[in-house]
């Protein structure tokens, strides 16, 4: 099956999956997995190969987060139990005040996400999340909601994350960079404010199993919570397990982008692999439970943590397979095939370019690399040539390359399940919300290509 078919197919079995595991309760392991042998066979992908496109997608998620994943929710486990991410939420709300716990975490995220993968990014911040949750009562929907969002925007729009970078290279900005993070910057207020205002309302209306108490469960207050653990560790030794891997990925970043070579170019960019990253902040999460003298629940707080990120991990993984069928099937080339069509609409062809291969097999960061070099050779028909108009292709791509985050996508799964939601909350929440952040995107990407 090929062309059109394949398009219907691919959308009547995204449907399919939905109603799996929205309504008739099925695991969304069983049901990923299950649509992905389906569409493969489908797809016309030779019966002796889909075994091999299953097992690549699978450990191909595990090769890209898995391990970050455990090392993150592990310094989150660490953060809770010494009351380091209590003293975390104390210190953000001294610097942003009560009354805007959402927009600090957005906006936190949003930095966070320059040098980091959003993935990483929100397993990184999620302890500081939940701690603000706490300490200000507000919706943990809301509070996830605006994480991601912020993570997200970064991730798309700001150099040197791998995506715009990669299109700015190929679409001829590398040499004007620092333009092409400018105009990141500003494309992102738009969404940051649409998507900080969608936050709020969906927190209104979705409740996650955070904030779902058993009848009869006494509530503690933000007070008593504290009260347990005595004194908290110092600020600088709970920034620390969060902060130092950040600065590790930066300067890995920052080194990669300038080109250098070398032994010492060689090892920072070792040391700031996600993996390697996150490898020292669980040490020095380590340090920190030792120095709390909780020494004893090192063993037990290690397998729980490996226990609670076992089906995060299976199951962003089944959307690794799924996105890798839809990639090893022909509709990437057929869209690719058939772009022509969408010429004529300016700006908004390389956002809807981008959004379709986004959607269609879930990697923000393949749909921004695949999308510039379609668009490349096509620039001087689309009338974009100045470099502040490349620039802004750019941002159309990365807008469209978040629209719309669902379930073939990894960062889906981690926001979900990091978030404590169902999987049909997931949709209400990170593909709605990714949905409205992209219109308000390329909306603002429009106003500024009528200026520039």
């Amino acid at each position: 099956m090929t062309g059109i078919a394949l398009i219907i197919a691919f959308v009547i079995a995204i449907i399919a999956m939905i109603l799996l595991i929205s309504k008739m309760k099925v695991h969304p392991f069983l049901a990923i997995m299950g649509i992905s042998l389906v569409l493969a066979i489908l797809a016309g992908i030779p019966l002796r190969e889909i075994p091999g496109v299953i097992g690549a997608g699978f450990s191909g998620t595990f090769t890209s987060i898995g391990i970050v994943i455990i090392l993150g929710a592990f310094i989150g486990s660490v953060l809770e139990k010494t009351g380091a991410a209590l003293k975390l939420a104390d210190m953000v709300i001294s610097l942003v005040g009560e009354k805007n716990p959402e927009l600090a975490i957005e906006l936190m995220g949003w930095v966070v996400s320059i040098p980091v993968f959003c993935d990483s990014g929100f397993v990184i911040l999620n302890p500081i999340r939940k701690a603000l949750v706490k300490r200000t009562g507000k919706s943990s929907v809301a509070m996830t909601v605006c994480l991601s969002c912020g993570l997200y925007i970064a991730h798309v729009f700001i150099p040197p994350t791998p995506g715009p970078i990669a299109a700015a290279q190929t679409l001829g900005a590398g040499e004007y960079l620092l333009l092409v993070i400018g105009m990141g910057v500003l494309c992102s207020i738009f969404p940051l404010i649409a998507g900080l205002l969608y936050a709020k309302f969906i927190g209104k209306k979705i409740k996650s199993a955070d904030e779902l108490t058993a009848e009869g469960e006494v509530v503690k207050t933000y007070e008593e919570l504290k009260a347990e653990y005595g004194k908290l560790p110092s600020g600088l030794n709970a920034l620390a397990p969060l902060v130092v891997p950040i600065i590790l990925m930066a300067i890995s970043s920052i080194v990669t982008m300038a080109g250098w070579e070398g032994p010492v170019a060689d090892f920072f960019i070792f040391l700031g692999t996600p993996i390697m990253a996150l490898a020292v902040g669980a040490v020095l999460a380590i340090i920190q439970l030792l120095g709390a003298g909780k020494k004893s629940e090192f063993y037990d707080m290690t397998n729980d943590t490996l226990k609670t990120v076992g089906p995060i991990l299976f199951v962003t993984a089944a959307g690794g397979v799924l996105g890798k069928v839809i990639a090893s099937s022909d509709m990437v080339n057929f869209i690719t095939e058939h772009a022509t069509v969408l010429e004529a609409m300016g700006i908004f062809f390389p956002f809807l370019l981008a959004a379709i291969l986004k959607s269609a097999q879930g990697s923000s960061t393949v749909a921004i690399t695949t999308t510039a070099g379609i668009v490349a050779p096509l620039l001087g028909v689309l009338g974009f040539t100045k470099p502040v108009e490349v620039a802004l292709v750019v941002m159309a791509i990365g807008a469209g390359a978040m629209t719309v985050s669902h379930a073939n996508d990894s960062y889906f799964w981690v926001v979900t399940n990091f978030g404590e939601m169902k999987p049909e909350e997931g949709y209400k929440t990170q593909t709605l919300m990714t949905l409205v952040i992209g219109l308000a995107a390329i909306l603002e990407i429009f106003l500024l290509s009528l200026i520039f």
